[in-house]
């Protein structure tokens, strides 16, 4: 089925990545061979999912933001 949703050489962005359905998603994006940056508001949550996103071979980053202030959006 993960071959219908190949996404090797692609990279996507998941808020809400550190927790959650967020986190979910990144991890199974991660299965489909991207790699996934993963933004929230709590940094700690964060470097545990791209920890995890990591072990599974795949590159990650951790973007710090709160997108319920506009300016940081």
């Amino acid at each position: 089925m993960l071959q219908a949703f190949d996404l090797i050489g692609k990279t996507a962005l998941v808020t809400g990545g550190g927790t959650g359905l967020g986190r979910v998603m990144a991890l199974a994006l991660t299965e489909a061979g991207a790699d996934v940056a993963v933004a929230a508001r709590r940094r700690e949550r964060l470097e545990e999912a791209a920890a995890e996103i990591r072990s599974r071979g795949r590159r990650s980053a951790v973007v710090e933001l709160d997108l319920t202030d506009p300016a940081e959006a």
